[in-house]
């Protein structure tokens, strides 16, 4: 795409966008912005040379142009993300706050955390909002404490949405641990919104927190149950809410899902199969390195294969025994044949 191309898509892009901002239109331009994207660097050029334009909505839609460039172009975060970081220091718009929020949410970039942060203490809920989207995507594993703390903040924010979000990334998205994060996902299973509640819920199961098993117990027992109720039930995959869960459809696979994991039978199935594929796997390949392991907060076992050197691979079990129809022999040949084509 020519740059005459890119900055007549932009300019289109900023009256979409100014009518959103000031007469509350529902097209702020977002297609446009993805289609100049495309570009990569010579969008990327552009939205820089346009963050120190004195019209906020110009400033909006470069940095909106900016967070989708980057979510298309990897090798592009790192220098938009130094651009962003470098506008927020001076600017005091909120609808650039927002853009600048949500764009450095793309760029999956640590260096943005403190940027966010300060965004956090935005007046407006909207600002509040992106900042509660974007901090789980540029958290290290395990997260920083500073990320840590701004989300258990935002989880007691005024907007039901803001909590909403806040939880789902403290609880769902971040893998962060420990009496101060616990409490704040106990406390949000209290929560007057039901989604903040049952993030809450699903959140505490998921670090197996023994207090999520008799909350998750009463939910199931409602006559309506949250579907996010149904996951926080597999992360705790206990026998005793078995009776419970058989009151469900299991052709819903929310409820299958809990009811493989709360059953130690079927539990026991999918381990041996696993250490059988395990097997089979190192019998057809015996140079290779061969791991099951399970992760500390998600469901189910995977399956790590590598040489030390240039072939790898990474699997989920279930899924890939269900590709090989339940065979463990016949899912180490779909392993191999992955592996050796990559």
């Amino acid at each position: 795409m020519k740059s005459h191309e890119v900055a007549e898509l932009f300019d289109q892009a900023v009256q979409r966008l100014r009518g959103v901002v000031e007469s509350g239109d529902s097209d702020d331009g977002s297609d446009l912005l993805r289609r100049a994207a495309d570009s990569g660097a010579e969008a990327v050029g552009l939205a820089v040379g346009k963050l120190s334009d004195p019209d906020r909505v110009v400033r909006a839609a470069a940095c909106d142009l900016l967070g989708a460039t980057s979510s298309r172009h990897m090798d592009l975060r790192e220098e938009v993300a130094t651009a962003l970081i470098r506008l927020a220091a001076y600017e005091s718009d909120p609808e650039v706050h927002w853009s600048i929020a949500r764009a450095l949410g793309d760029t999956f970039d640590a260096r943005a955390l403190p940027t966010l942060v300060a965004l956090a203490g935005s007046p407006d809920s909207d600002v509040r909002f992106q900042v509660a989207v974007a901090v789980p995507a540029v958290l290290d594993d395990p997260p920083v404490a500073a990320g840590e703390a701004v989300l258990i903040e935002l989880c007691t924010d005024s907007d039901p949405q803001v909590r909403e979000w806040a939880t789902f990334g403290l609880g769902f998205v971040s893998t962060a641990d420990g009496g101060a994060v616990r409490q704040a996902l106990w406390d949000r299973t209290q929560d007057t919104h039901p989604e903040v509640r049952a993030e809450g819920a699903r959140g505490l199961a998921r670090r197996r927190d023994p207090r999520a098993l008799p909350l998750v117990r009463d939910l199931l027992a409602q006559d309506e149950v949250h579907p996010l109720t149904f996951r926080a039930a597999a992360y705790l995959g206990d026998p005793s809410l078995l009776p419970l869960l058989d009151g469900f459809g299991p052709g819903v696979d929310a409820v299958a899902e809990a009811l493989r994991e709360c059953d130690p039978l079927l539990r026991a199935r999918r381990d041996e199969s696993a250490w059988l594929l395990l097997h089979a796997v190192h019998r057809r390949r015996p140079d290779l390195e061969v791991a099951v392991f399970g992760e500390r907060c998600d469901l189910g076992l995977y399956l790590d294969v590598t040489d030390g050197a240039d072939l790898s691979g990474h699997w989920w079990v279930d899924g890939l025994l269900r590709r090989a129809e339940n065979d463990p022999e016949r899912a180490a040949d779909l392993v191999i044949a992955d592996v050796t084509s990559a």
